[in-house]
């Protein structure tokens, strides 16, 4: 790691440059899933913010990842490619390797959303939820869930416990809640792009163990506000051992600041 913050999420995401077009880091063993791999969303933020370094322009607005291995922790590399700065949008890619072997390729646009302006038309609106400190917190007294240190790195609240957090699968596929960094840390569109894979997945209450994302895309809709974090996640389609998850977040003056679907697999 290259450098040292009050918040996990920046001092786990953060990377030196090593040469033009690429970046050394550490993989934390902060952020990892149910199987004791990094997480997918943590992964795509080392490569988003390696990538920031290539454009003037601040903020991520879409991103695209592949994953192709398990994230095994420890040092790794990330290389960038710029493939077009405009005016108003800038392109490029980046791959994070480990022993040489590809984890994850990333194609992903950053623009100024301060900037942004013209016609809006807005037709939902965010989750009713009673207050986060009215919510039920699902990990509460668990600390890291197995191997899921991601599980104390965000915290969650839900209007009730779905059924699979009580070990009986409620047989649900979509979830309203709150979510945030455990440590104080507001989201950015960066963070936000790492948030939108850190819930455990809705299809778990349809009595699967788990699932592994394969691609996932995230649009950032604007800058959010400080504070808690509504989200909405859904499963529409499990088929063939293969689901879609869509996953939106509002932040706390009630705009919408990202959403994202991803492919997984049912292992």
């Amino acid at each position: 790691m290259t450098t040292t913050t009050p918040f996990a999420f920046d001092t786990d995401t953060a990377s030196s440059r090593v040469g033009a077009h690429e970046f050394a880091l550490e993989l934390s063993e902060r952020w990892t899933t149910f199987g004791g791999a990094a997480n997918g969303g943590y992964l795509l933020a080392t490569c988003l913010q390696a990538l920031r370094q290539e454009f003037p322009q601040p903020d991520l607005l879409s991103a695209s990842a592949h994953f192709l291995r398990p994230g095994v922790l420890g040092p790794a590399r990330i290389t960038t490619e710029v493939a077009r700065i405009g005016r108003r949008t800038a392109t490029g890619a980046a791959v994070l390797t480990r022993d040489d072997r590809e984890i994850i390729r990333v194609l992903a646009t950053f623009t100024d959303l301060a900037a942004a302006a013209g016609k809006t038309a807005v037709r939902d609106d965010a989750p009713q939820l009673p207050a986060p400190e009215e919510c039920v917190n699902p990990l509460e007294g668990l600390g890291a869930v197995g191997a899921a240190t991601i599980a104390e790195r965000v915290e969650f609240r839900m209007p009730e416990l779905p059924g699979f957090w009580q070990g009986q699968p409620g047989g649900t596929s979509a979830a309203d809640f709150w979510c945030r960094f455990t440590d104080g840390r507001d989201a950015d569109p960066i963070a936000l792009a790492l948030l939108v894979d850190a819930a455990a997945p809705v299809v778990m209450d349809l009595g699967v163990p788990g699932s592994s994302t394969v691609e996932l895309t995230v649009h950032i809709r604007q800058r959010p506000a400080p504070g808690w974090l509504k989200c909405r996640v859904r499963t529409n389609y499990l088929i063939d051992g293969f689901h879609e998850e869509d996953f939106d977040i509002w932040d706390s003056t009630g705009a919408l600041v990202a959403q994202s679907r991803q492919l997984a697999l049912i292992p």
